[in-house]
């Protein structure tokens, strides 16, 4: 029997910690809380837990220091973390992302979903690590090495900027990204991109694809997440 995941909790509000620790009973995790950033931290040293759901508003610490800590930690840096946010907080949703946050969850929230997407996250911790050469998305295949996206064999011409955007989104598909992470992997010989401007070149790539492409989901707020299929997405 495998032993289960273990998941720490930093939340300083009873109720929402109360009802997320049912839900990690019933979906299988163990899963430890505490209520302010400093022991949180400290149970992160201590535990090196599976997977960190953090608040941004704690006592003693807030959950961005918490979370840029970890991140500068080598033991800890690879452990996911989801933050959750208060309705209205985007900026600090952006910051968590760019600090290396893996995802969020806006309150108030369904537990179901926070907990479909802790699943989807250590999912993709279990996948061997190894650079795509190809990836298949539907009728689409988007040849890493070469800078090629085809459309059922068929040539479909990128910018190096569109294709960096593209390549980034599809090899961290079920993560959103915020435009300043998209701006990182991107070989940009053809044009000057800054923060906004991915707006331009993500509804070109959506123009190009064409009207049946609807795998870049915008994230309202924050930026833009590759939508997870496992069905329909191969690796090759």
């Amino acid at each position: 029997m495998s032993q289960k995941k273990r998941i720490l909790l930093i939340e300083d509000e009873e109720d929402i910690a109360a009802l997320i620790k049912l839900q990690a009973e019933i979906s299988g995790y163990k899963l430890h809380v505490e209520v302010d950033g400093i022991n949180g931290y400290r149970a992160i040293e201590r535990e090196k837990p599976d997977l960190v759901i953090l608040d941004i508003m704690l006592p003693g610490e807030n959950g961005l220091d918490v979370c840029r800590k970890m991140k500068s930690a080598p033991d800890l840096k690879n452990i996911p973390v989801i933050i959750l946010s208060a309705k209205g907080d985007e900026l600090d949703v952006v910051l968590g992302l760019e600090l290396g946050a893996d995802d969020y969850v806006a309150k108030p929230f369904s537990p179901k979903v926070l907990f479909s997407r802790i699943k989807a996250i250590l999912r993709r911790g279990k996948e061997p690590e190894k650079v795509a050469k190809s990836v298949r998305f539907g009728e689409f295949s988007l040849e890493i090495d070469r800078y090629i996206l085809r459309k059922n064999e068929k040539v479909i011409p990128l910018t190096l900027s569109e294709f960096g955007i593209l390549r980034r989104l599809v090899t961290n598909r079920g993560k959103v990204l915020t435009r300043n992470q998209l701006l990182d992997d991107i070989n940009n010989d053809d044009a000057f991109i800054v923060d906004r401007n991915i707006d331009v070149h993500i509804a070109s790539l959506r123009k190009k694809l064409g009207p049946t492409f609807d795998w870049i989901e915008t994230v309202r707020g924050v930026g833009y997440r590759f939508r997870e299929e496992p069905a329909a997405l191969a690796v090759s």
